[in-house]
């Protein structure tokens, strides 16, 4: 019998780790499936994403540019992904309709409680940027009840116009929003990098006293793109710092059970992948 087919689309793509992590999964859980890395094309991704189902491809994740597109393109969203205003995995009904979800929150928020064990209730997290990553990543943060997120962007505007769209969710949380100027004053338990530049390189430059000590410091990127960051953590201070590798497994995992219904062992593929990359 002829295998399941997915895939994950992106541009660029080349250096995706996507079809390794889901190789490792389905040989763990013994899944008849292969797993491609696909080029997408500017102007013509709901073209080419509507093709590729109606040709076999039972399940897609999507990473950038095309998130955003892709929420546009599904027939049907899942609550969260919905709310956070992006799609990262797609797959087709029985009657060929596309539903999309957002896996990115919930896999993040996995990696802390399981690899990290943090426990998120009345800490502070100051996240910084206000793009299509950190919508991913408020409602499952809101849900763990901490006592004080705070959104720093370049352009304040756009970290308001975040906080106002999740208000209704903060519960008993102080949501705010700041420039990256006039962020308040730390430490902070959780400090996240959400940003698409990376310090150093495109001369980001935070206040001193975000760290302490007690504070974590995660880069959603991972690998070498997330160093400079992390060692700015370490100088200033941070107790513990990690990138983002650790999320990224956990969100294909997500995906992978819904595809599959069965969930993989995320620990032993996050293992393999530290011991063979370029990882701080």
């Amino acid at each position: 019998m002829k295998p399941d087919c997915y895939a994950v689309v992106g541009n660029p793509i080349g250096h995706s780790l996507s079809p390794r992590i889901h190789m490792l999964f389905a040989a763990q859980t013994n899944q008849s499936m292969v797993y491609e890395a696909r080029l997408g094309r500017p102007g013509h991704f709901a073209e080419d994403v509507r093709h590729w189902f109606r040709t076999g491809l039972r399940g897609l994740n999507v990473t950038v540019p095309f998130k955003e597109e892709a929420f546009r393109l599904v027939d049907r969203r899942t609550a969260r992904a919905q709310r956070a205003g992006a799609v990262n995995t797609v797959w087709a009904e029985a009657d060929g309709t596309l539903t999309g979800d957002n896996t990115d929150g919930t896999g993040f928020l996995r990696d802390l409680r399981i690899r990290l064990d943090l426990d998120l209730a009345d800490r502070e997290i100051l996240i910084l940027g206000a793009g299509g990553a950190t919508r991913g990543l408020l409602e499952p943060l809101l849900a763990e009840a901490p006592a004080r997120l705070v959104i720093a962007n370049r352009t304040p505007a756009r970290a308001v116009a975040l906080v106002e769209s999740f208000a209704q969710l903060a519960g008993t949380t102080q949501l705010e929003a700041s420039g990256l100027a006039s962020i308040p004053d730390g430490p902070y338990d959780l400090l996240i990098n959400a940003t698409a530049a990376g310090l150093g390189t495109h001369g980001l430059s935070l206040p001193p006293g975000l760290l302490a000590g007690t504070s974590l410091a995660y880069d959603l990127v991972y690998g070498p793109a997330s160093r400079p960051f992390l060692d700015w953590a370490r100088e200033q201070g941070a107790g513990s710092v990690t990138d983002g590798l650790g999320m990224l497994v956990e969100q294909a995992a997500e995906s992978f059970t819904a595809w599959r219904g069965v969930r993989p062992d995320t620990t032993p593929v996050l293992r393999e992948l530290r011991e063979t990359l370029d990882t701080p």
